[in-house]
Formats: structure tokens, sequence, C-alpha cells
């Protein structure tokens, strides 16, 4: 009898620890092609997390898998989004790996766009408890840095903070989801069990964008050289 083949993958990789734990479930069931990861019009930033292309970059080579990267705006995020779910289902993919939790706005349009590819949807956080994640990725060794808060939920003292046990707690104490599954902050990854090295960041300038309740603090991270380092991103974890 042939043992069946693990399904080959691709992951939406926002280069936070939702997308990184979820790869790390995906890997024990299947075979990863490629990261994927959508850039500004410019190539220069990622949305949410405002990550330079160069992060991306350290990470899959962490990982050693390759990525894919879309460039676009609001308006044609879909269409660039879906030609790299085209180009994975050319490749042999059949599933793509998303690190939603629960918000089934999100889980609808993912199902919508990988079914237009001839993709299936796989969520492996979906409908877990929030903190729960957070701590197993913990435990695994996942290392995760904030780089953005909204500013009406968080302080901006938090950003280039390590997320760890007592900031959980300090994140819970000031009303904000301590997986940051409503948009309070966003992370950076820095250090992963199937990384070869963990990256070494150094801090860079803020800024702020959005507008009202949607208006974000985001601090650059940029590579050290090298890259890759075991002493782990050149911030204080105050």
């Amino acid at each position: 009898m042939s043992t069946p083949v693990a399904p080959l993958f691709l992951t939406s990789w926002s280069g936070g620890k939702d997308s990184a734990l979820a790869y790390w479930h995906a890997c024990r069931t299947g075979r990863p092609l490629a990261l994927i990861s959508m850039l500004n019009e410019t190539g220069e930033r990622s949305g949410a997390h405002g990550l330079r292309p160069e992060i991306f970059e350290a990470q899959a080579a962490a990982l050693g898998v390759p990525l894919w990267q879309g460039r676009a705006g609001w308006t044609g995020y879909e269409e660039a989004f879906s030609a790299l779910l085209r180009r994975g289902r050319e490749a042999g993919a059949t599933e793509v790996v998303f690190g939603d939790i629960d918000l089934t706005e999100h889980r609808a349009w993912e199902e919508r766009v990988c079914g237009a590819a001839g993709l299936t949807v796989h969520l492996p956080l979906w409908e877990r408890p929030r903190r729960e994640l957070v701590e197993e990725g913990l435990r695994l060794g996942l290392r995760a840095m904030i780089v953005a808060v909204r500013d009406a939920s968080l302080p901006a003292d938090l950003l280039g903070r390590t997320l760890d046990a007592p900031l959980l707690g300090e994140l819970e104490r000031l009303g904000a989801d301590p997986c940051g599954e409503n948009g309070e902050y966003h992370t950076v990854l820095y250090a992963h069990p199937l990384f070869s090295a963990p990256l070494r960041l150094q801090p860079g300038a803020t800024s702020r964008s959005g507008e009202g309740d949607w208006a974000m603090t985001t601090l650059e991270v940029k590579l050290s050289q090298p890259p890759f380092s075991d002493a782990g991103p050149g911030f204080r974890n105050r």
C-alpha cells in the first residue's frame, strides 16, 4: 500500500506571530510550497505591520521556504493576492494556510478567493482560545515583538517590546485582547522553532497612519548585520 502524499500548501504570511503559529501546525501534516505576503503599491512596506520586504525575505530564508510577494493598495489587493493563489495552484498547491482565529468576515473572504483559485482554506487556529494560542507559541519558542499599536487601544511605549507572559497580562489590564485579534497590536516574528537561526532586528523611526479609531503608530524595524544571530532582537524587553 502506498503512503499518502502530504498536501502541498501556501501560507498567507503577515510576518507576525499568528501566521507563524499556523504555519507550524500546517507543517505537521503538509508540505510548504511558499510563503505569500502583500506589500503596498510601492513595494516598500506591508499593510498593518509596516514591515519592509527584507524582513519577509529574512524570515523566509530562515525557514528555508520560497517567498512570493504581491504589491497593491486596498483597491487592487484581492486581484494581486488572487494572482499569487493561482501561481500556487499551478505549482501543485491544494491548500492555503491562514492564521485567523475567529473573525468570520475574514474567513468568508478567504474561502471565496481561494475557492475561485481552486484551493481550499486551512485554518489551524480557528476557534481556539486567543490567549491559549499566544501561550502555545511562547512554549514552542516563537518570539515576536510589537511593531504597531492602535492608538485608541494601546500606548505607543509598547512598541519594541517582546511578547511574553508578563506582557500578555499587561495587555489584558489595558483592556486589549492578548492575541491582538481585534487589531489592537501587530508583531514581527524574529524566532521560530523551524528557523535556522533567530533574526536580529534594530529599531527605526515611528510613523502614524489611519484616522480616528483605526489610527496606528508603527515602529520600523531593520535587519542588523549579519541578519541572523543567537542574540535575538536589539530591543530591551521592558
